[in-house]
Protein backbone atom coordinates (compact mmCIF):
# COMPACT_ATOMS: atom_id res chain seq x y z
CA UNK A 1 0.00 0.00 0.00
CA UNK A 2 2.72 2.69 0.79
CA UNK A 3 4.46 1.04 -2.34
CA UNK A 4 1.87 2.38 -3.97
CA UNK A 5 0.97 5.97 -2.54
CA UNK A 6 4.59 6.88 -3.22
CA UNK A 7 3.97 5.53 -6.81
CA UNK A 8 1.11 7.84 -7.07
CA UNK A 9 2.86 10.56 -5.80
CA UNK A 10 6.07 10.48 -7.47
CA UNK A 11 3.81 10.71 -10.58
CA UNK A 12 1.54 13.66 -9.59
CA UNK A 13 5.36 15.00 -8.90
CA UNK A 14 6.69 14.22 -12.45
CA UNK A 15 3.48 15.46 -14.08
CA UNK A 16 4.13 18.28 -12.67
CA UNK A 17 7.54 19.56 -13.43
CA UNK A 18 6.61 20.34 -16.85
CA UNK A 19 5.18 23.76 -15.35
CA UNK A 20 7.53 24.20 -12.51
CA UNK A 21 10.16 24.47 -15.57
CA UNK A 22 7.45 26.76 -17.84
CA UNK A 23 7.70 29.22 -14.54
CA UNK A 24 10.86 29.76 -13.96
CA UNK A 25 12.64 29.37 -17.52
CA UNK A 26 11.12 30.85 -21.06
CA UNK A 27 12.21 28.42 -24.04
CA UNK A 28 11.23 31.23 -27.26
CA UNK A 29 12.12 34.43 -27.86
CA UNK A 30 10.18 37.49 -26.18
CA UNK A 31 8.74 39.99 -28.74
CA UNK A 32 9.21 42.32 -26.35
CA UNK A 33 8.00 46.06 -26.18
CA UNK A 34 8.98 47.35 -29.59
CA UNK A 35 7.48 47.31 -33.21
CA UNK A 36 10.86 45.94 -34.50
CA UNK A 37 11.05 43.22 -31.55
CA UNK A 38 7.67 42.02 -33.04
CA UNK A 39 8.81 42.36 -36.45
CA UNK A 40 11.63 40.14 -35.45
CA UNK A 41 10.13 37.46 -33.43
CA UNK A 42 7.01 37.44 -36.14
CA UNK A 43 10.18 36.84 -38.39
CA UNK A 44 11.66 34.30 -35.94
CA UNK A 45 8.40 32.08 -35.53
CA UNK A 46 7.64 32.08 -39.63
CA UNK A 47 11.15 30.20 -39.83
CA UNK A 48 10.74 28.07 -37.15
CA UNK A 49 7.14 26.98 -39.18
CA UNK A 50 8.85 26.73 -42.35
CA UNK A 51 11.93 24.34 -40.91
CA UNK A 52 9.26 22.08 -38.85
CA UNK A 53 7.00 21.57 -41.95
CA UNK A 54 10.31 20.35 -43.52
CA UNK A 55 11.25 18.24 -40.77
CA UNK A 56 7.87 16.65 -40.98
CA UNK A 57 7.89 16.25 -44.89
CA UNK A 58 11.45 14.41 -44.59
CA UNK A 59 11.16 12.52 -41.59
CA UNK A 60 7.66 11.50 -42.90
CA UNK A 61 9.09 9.74 -45.96
CA UNK A 62 12.37 8.56 -44.57
CA UNK A 63 10.26 6.73 -41.70
CA UNK A 64 8.01 5.58 -44.07
CA UNK A 65 9.94 4.51 -46.31
CA UNK A 66 12.23 2.52 -43.76
CA UNK A 67 8.67 0.74 -42.19
CA UNK A 68 6.86 0.18 -45.50
CA UNK A 69 9.67 -0.63 -47.88
CA UNK A 70 12.31 -2.81 -45.93
CA UNK A 71 13.72 -5.90 -47.27
CA UNK A 72 12.22 -7.98 -44.62
CA UNK A 73 8.97 -7.56 -46.71
CA UNK A 74 10.42 -8.64 -49.92
CA UNK A 75 10.90 -5.60 -51.20
CA UNK A 76 12.94 -5.03 -53.77
CA UNK A 77 14.63 -1.45 -54.56
CA UNK A 78 13.94 0.25 -57.79
CA UNK A 79 17.54 1.11 -59.39
CA UNK A 80 17.59 4.60 -61.28
CA UNK A 81 20.34 7.08 -61.77
CA UNK A 82 21.31 10.24 -63.29
CA UNK A 83 17.95 11.36 -63.03
CA UNK A 84 16.97 14.72 -64.57
CA UNK A 85 13.12 15.37 -62.77
CA UNK A 86 14.93 14.51 -59.64
CA UNK A 87 17.72 16.49 -59.71
CA UNK A 88 15.45 19.69 -61.12
CA UNK A 89 13.13 19.42 -58.35
CA UNK A 90 16.50 19.05 -55.46
CA UNK A 91 17.72 22.11 -57.18
CA UNK A 92 14.26 24.06 -57.17
CA UNK A 93 12.34 23.34 -54.62
CA UNK A 94 15.27 24.38 -51.67
CA UNK A 95 15.50 27.58 -54.11
CA UNK A 96 12.39 28.72 -53.47
CA UNK A 97 11.91 27.83 -49.93
CA UNK A 98 14.91 30.07 -49.47
CA UNK A 99 13.50 33.03 -51.25
CA UNK A 100 10.51 32.23 -49.54
CA UNK A 101 12.45 32.79 -46.35
CA UNK A 102 15.11 35.65 -47.82
CA UNK A 103 12.22 38.12 -48.63
CA UNK A 104 10.84 38.84 -45.29
CA UNK A 105 13.89 38.03 -43.50
CA UNK A 106 15.84 41.15 -45.75
CA UNK A 107 12.95 43.31 -44.82
CA UNK A 108 12.90 43.14 -41.14
CA UNK A 109 17.24 43.39 -41.51
CA UNK A 110 16.60 46.79 -43.29
CA UNK A 111 14.52 48.07 -40.63
CA UNK A 112 16.91 46.75 -37.85
CA UNK A 113 19.90 48.93 -39.08
CA UNK A 114 17.42 51.66 -40.20
CA UNK A 115 18.70 54.35 -37.52
CA UNK A 116 17.79 57.74 -39.76
CA UNK A 117 15.45 60.28 -38.44
CA UNK A 118 16.29 59.62 -34.69
CA UNK A 119 14.21 62.00 -32.02
CA UNK A 120 17.29 61.59 -29.28
CA UNK A 121 20.88 60.29 -29.45
CA UNK A 122 22.42 58.49 -26.61
CA UNK A 123 26.30 58.35 -26.61
CA UNK A 124 26.70 54.51 -24.63
CA UNK A 125 30.24 53.95 -23.45
CA UNK A 126 31.56 50.13 -21.21
CA UNK A 127 34.02 50.38 -18.77
CA UNK A 128 35.27 47.38 -16.79
CA UNK A 129 32.77 47.92 -15.25
CA UNK A 130 30.02 50.17 -15.78
CA UNK A 131 28.59 52.36 -18.68
CA UNK A 132 28.44 55.79 -19.04
CA UNK A 133 25.75 57.20 -21.09
CA UNK A 134 26.11 60.73 -22.59
CA UNK A 135 22.67 62.29 -23.89
CA UNK A 136 23.83 64.32 -27.13
CA UNK A 137 20.70 66.81 -27.05
CA UNK A 138 21.55 69.74 -29.40
CA UNK A 139 18.27 71.62 -27.31
CA UNK A 140 20.56 72.11 -24.47
CA UNK A 141 23.43 70.81 -22.29
CA UNK A 142 25.08 67.49 -23.34
CA UNK A 143 23.66 65.33 -19.62
CA UNK A 144 26.34 62.82 -18.88
CA UNK A 145 26.63 59.92 -16.38
CA UNK A 146 27.86 56.70 -15.36
CA UNK A 147 25.51 53.51 -14.29
CA UNK A 148 27.34 50.97 -11.51
CA UNK A 149 25.79 48.19 -10.37
CA UNK A 150 23.44 48.72 -7.08
CA UNK A 151 23.36 45.36 -5.80
CA UNK A 152 25.24 45.38 -2.11
CA UNK A 153 28.04 43.32 -1.51
CA UNK A 154 26.20 41.73 1.28
CA UNK A 155 24.20 39.99 -1.38
CA UNK A 156 27.56 39.17 -3.77
CA UNK A 157 29.09 37.37 -0.61
CA UNK A 158 25.99 35.69 0.64
CA UNK A 159 25.80 37.50 4.48
CA UNK A 160 22.24 38.54 3.56
CA UNK A 161 19.58 37.21 0.94
CA UNK A 162 19.46 38.08 -2.74
CA UNK A 163 17.10 40.80 -3.64
CA UNK A 164 14.39 40.01 -6.69
CA UNK A 165 16.91 41.62 -8.85
CA UNK A 166 20.02 40.49 -7.90
CA UNK A 167 22.96 41.76 -10.17
CA UNK A 168 20.45 43.43 -11.93
CA UNK A 169 19.90 46.57 -10.63
CA UNK A 170 21.82 49.92 -11.06
CA UNK A 171 22.51 53.70 -9.27
CA UNK A 172 21.68 55.65 -12.39
CA UNK A 173 19.38 53.75 -15.19
CA UNK A 174 19.13 54.92 -18.37
CA UNK A 175 15.92 56.60 -19.04
CA UNK A 176 14.63 57.66 -22.24
CA UNK A 177 10.76 58.97 -23.44
CA UNK A 178 8.07 56.15 -24.88
CA UNK A 179 6.76 56.74 -28.89
CA UNK A 180 10.65 58.64 -29.37
CA UNK A 181 13.51 56.73 -31.83
CA UNK A 182 15.99 56.68 -29.54
CA UNK A 183 19.42 56.46 -31.33
CA UNK A 184 22.39 54.39 -29.48
CA UNK A 185 25.62 55.12 -30.24
CA UNK A 186 27.90 52.22 -28.94
CA UNK A 187 31.27 52.30 -27.85
CA UNK A 188 34.20 51.23 -24.97
CA UNK A 189 37.08 52.61 -23.51
CA UNK A 190 38.65 49.53 -22.97
CA UNK A 191 38.32 46.02 -23.68
CA UNK A 192 35.16 44.79 -25.93
CA UNK A 193 31.50 44.75 -23.97
CA UNK A 194 28.15 44.29 -25.32
CA UNK A 195 25.45 46.48 -24.70
CA UNK A 196 22.45 44.05 -24.26
CA UNK A 197 18.20 44.77 -23.51
CA UNK A 198 16.06 42.15 -24.94
CA UNK A 199 12.65 43.51 -24.30
CA UNK A 200 14.25 46.95 -26.07
CA UNK A 201 15.26 44.58 -28.83
CA UNK A 202 19.03 46.48 -29.09
CA UNK A 203 21.68 44.20 -29.32
CA UNK A 204 25.17 45.47 -29.95
CA UNK A 205 29.08 45.18 -29.30
CA UNK A 206 30.79 48.08 -27.49
CA UNK A 207 34.40 47.74 -29.22
CA UNK A 208 37.43 50.70 -28.25
CA UNK A 209 37.92 53.01 -30.78
CA UNK A 210 34.76 52.21 -33.21
CA UNK A 211 31.08 53.25 -32.64
CA UNK A 212 28.19 50.94 -33.35
CA UNK A 213 24.95 51.88 -34.00
CA UNK A 214 21.11 50.41 -33.29
CA UNK A 215 18.15 52.24 -32.41
CA UNK A 216 14.91 51.80 -30.40
CA UNK A 217 11.42 52.93 -29.83
CA UNK A 218 9.56 51.38 -26.69
CA UNK A 219 5.52 51.50 -27.03
CA UNK A 220 5.42 50.88 -23.09
CA UNK A 221 7.11 52.65 -20.14
CA UNK A 222 8.27 50.39 -17.76
CA UNK A 223 11.73 49.07 -16.39
CA UNK A 224 13.23 46.50 -18.80
CA UNK A 225 16.65 44.98 -17.97
CA UNK A 226 19.74 43.42 -19.66
CA UNK A 227 23.43 42.80 -19.33
CA UNK A 228 26.80 43.19 -20.93
CA UNK A 229 27.01 39.95 -22.75
CA UNK A 230 30.49 40.40 -24.08
CA UNK A 231 33.49 38.29 -21.61
CA UNK A 232 35.16 41.45 -20.54
CA UNK A 233 37.29 40.64 -17.30
CA UNK A 234 37.26 39.32 -13.89
CA UNK A 235 33.80 40.97 -12.84
CA UNK A 236 31.99 40.79 -15.85
CA UNK A 237 28.89 39.41 -14.58
CA UNK A 238 28.47 42.69 -12.37
CA UNK A 239 27.96 45.01 -15.46
CA UNK A 240 23.96 45.23 -15.71
CA UNK A 241 21.65 47.55 -17.88
CA UNK A 242 18.67 49.10 -16.40
CA UNK A 243 16.97 50.80 -18.89
CA UNK A 244 13.86 53.05 -17.64
CA UNK A 245 10.88 54.12 -20.74
CA UNK A 246 8.86 56.87 -19.64
CA UNK A 247 6.03 59.52 -20.34
CA UNK A 248 7.72 62.43 -22.61
CA UNK A 249 6.61 64.85 -19.72
CA UNK A 250 8.55 62.90 -17.47
CA UNK A 251 11.75 62.48 -19.29
CA UNK A 252 11.49 66.43 -20.15
CA UNK A 253 11.13 66.88 -16.18
CA UNK A 254 14.37 64.21 -15.35
CA UNK A 255 16.37 65.74 -18.36
CA UNK A 256 15.73 69.39 -16.47
CA UNK A 257 16.65 67.86 -12.98
CA UNK A 258 19.71 66.52 -14.30
CA UNK A 259 20.70 69.72 -16.20
CA UNK A 260 20.20 71.31 -12.73
CA UNK A 261 22.26 68.55 -11.27
CA UNK A 262 25.18 69.24 -13.07
CA UNK A 263 24.84 72.90 -12.52
CA UNK A 264 24.90 72.40 -9.17
CA UNK A 265 27.63 70.43 -8.20
CA UNK A 266 30.07 72.68 -11.28
CA UNK A 267 29.26 75.48 -8.82
CA UNK A 268 29.36 73.12 -5.51
CA UNK A 269 33.22 72.50 -6.81
CA UNK A 270 34.65 75.46 -5.86
CA UNK A 271 33.32 75.17 -2.33
CA UNK A 272 35.90 74.05 0.67
CA UNK A 273 34.39 70.76 2.35
CA UNK A 274 34.70 69.96 5.80
CA UNK A 275 36.59 66.80 6.39
CA UNK A 276 33.65 65.21 7.54
CA UNK A 277 31.57 65.74 4.15
CA UNK A 278 34.83 64.74 2.01
CA UNK A 279 34.33 61.21 4.26
CA UNK A 280 31.01 60.87 3.84
CA UNK A 281 31.32 61.18 0.14
CA UNK A 282 34.11 59.52 -0.32
CA UNK A 283 33.00 56.43 1.39
CA UNK A 284 30.46 56.39 -1.09
CA UNK A 285 32.50 56.73 -4.05
CA UNK A 286 34.58 53.80 -2.84
CA UNK A 287 31.89 51.44 -2.61
CA UNK A 288 30.80 52.28 -5.97
CA UNK A 289 33.75 52.42 -7.98
CA UNK A 290 36.74 51.38 -5.84
CA UNK A 291 35.76 48.41 -3.81
CA UNK A 292 35.40 45.60 -6.38
CA UNK A 293 39.22 45.83 -6.93
CA UNK A 294 40.62 46.84 -3.70
CA UNK A 295 38.67 45.55 -1.02
CA UNK A 296 36.09 46.57 1.38
CA UNK A 297 38.36 47.06 3.70
CA UNK A 298 41.05 48.17 1.75
CA UNK A 299 42.62 45.21 1.61
CA UNK A 300 43.27 44.59 -2.17
CA UNK A 301 42.21 41.64 -4.41
CA UNK A 302 42.48 42.48 -8.13
CA UNK A 303 44.17 45.63 -7.31
CA UNK A 304 47.04 46.66 -4.94
CA UNK A 305 45.92 47.37 -1.19
CA UNK A 306 44.76 50.61 -0.15
CA UNK A 307 45.70 50.41 3.71
CA UNK A 308 48.73 51.14 4.63
CA UNK A 309 49.52 51.56 0.69
CA UNK A 310 52.57 53.65 -0.62
CA UNK A 311 49.96 55.71 -2.61
CA UNK A 312 47.43 56.18 0.24
CA UNK A 313 50.50 57.20 2.72
CA UNK A 314 52.98 58.92 0.31
CA UNK A 315 52.84 62.71 -1.64
CA UNK A 316 48.97 63.96 -2.55
CA UNK A 317 49.99 64.74 -5.94
CA UNK A 318 51.27 61.12 -7.19
CA UNK A 319 48.10 60.14 -5.42
CA UNK A 320 46.00 62.18 -7.82
CA UNK A 321 48.35 61.41 -10.72
CA UNK A 322 47.31 58.22 -10.00
CA UNK A 323 43.34 58.64 -9.44
CA UNK A 324 43.15 60.71 -12.34
CA UNK A 325 45.49 59.54 -15.37
CA UNK A 326 45.11 55.38 -13.74
CA UNK A 327 48.12 53.31 -14.32
CA UNK A 328 49.01 51.84 -17.87
CA UNK A 329 49.05 48.44 -18.33
CA UNK A 330 47.61 47.40 -14.98
CA UNK A 331 43.69 47.22 -14.12
CA UNK A 332 43.80 50.94 -12.61
CA UNK A 333 41.66 52.64 -14.45
CA UNK A 334 42.15 56.72 -15.13
CA UNK A 335 39.10 57.79 -13.50
CA UNK A 336 39.73 61.60 -14.35
CA UNK A 337 37.05 61.69 -16.69
CA UNK A 338 34.93 58.78 -14.62
CA UNK A 339 34.21 61.14 -11.68
CA UNK A 340 33.60 64.79 -11.11
CA UNK A 341 36.04 66.50 -9.13
CA UNK A 342 34.00 66.78 -5.70
CA UNK A 343 33.80 62.96 -6.33
CA UNK A 344 37.56 62.80 -6.32
CA UNK A 345 38.48 64.62 -3.92
CA UNK A 346 36.21 62.40 -1.90
CA UNK A 347 37.51 59.68 -2.52
CA UNK A 348 41.21 60.78 -2.31
CA UNK A 349 40.31 62.14 0.93
CA UNK A 350 38.54 58.43 2.34
CA UNK A 351 41.35 56.57 1.24
CA UNK A 352 44.06 58.90 2.71
CA UNK A 353 42.14 58.52 5.89
CA UNK A 354 40.07 54.99 5.96
CA UNK A 355 41.67 52.10 6.67
CA UNK A 356 44.18 52.95 9.39
CA UNK A 357 45.88 55.16 7.09
CA UNK A 358 44.82 58.61 9.21
CA UNK A 359 47.13 60.64 7.61
CA UNK A 360 44.57 63.84 7.90
CA UNK A 361 45.03 65.58 4.84
CA UNK A 362 42.00 66.97 3.00
CA UNK A 363 41.96 67.03 -0.83
CA UNK A 364 39.26 70.01 -2.40
CA UNK A 365 37.61 69.57 -5.35
CA UNK A 366 39.36 72.94 -6.09
CA UNK A 367 42.95 71.02 -5.72
CA UNK A 368 41.45 68.24 -8.12
CA UNK A 369 40.65 71.24 -11.09
CA UNK A 370 43.66 72.70 -10.44
CA UNK A 371 45.83 69.28 -10.75
CA UNK A 372 43.75 68.31 -14.02
CA UNK A 373 44.66 71.60 -15.45
CA UNK A 374 48.31 71.82 -14.72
Amino acid sequence: MLCKKIMVFAGILLSSLPWVAQAQNQVNMSPGVTEIGAEIYDLHMLIMIICVIIGLLVFGVMFYSIIYHRKSRGVVPSQFHESTKVEIAWTAVPFFILVAMAVPATSTLLEVYDNDEAELDILITGYQWKWRYEYLDAAGEPVAFFSNLATSQEEIYNTESKGENYLLEVDEPLVIPVDTKVRFLITANDVIHSWWVPEISVKRDAIPGFINEAWSKVTEEGIYRGQCTELCGAYHGFMPVVVHAVSREEFDGWMAAKRAEQASDLAAASVEMSLEALMSEGEAVYNGQCMACHGASGEGGVGKAIAGSSIALGDVNTHMDVSIRGVSGTAMQAFGTQLSDIEMAAVITYQRNAFGNNTGDIVQPADVASYKQG
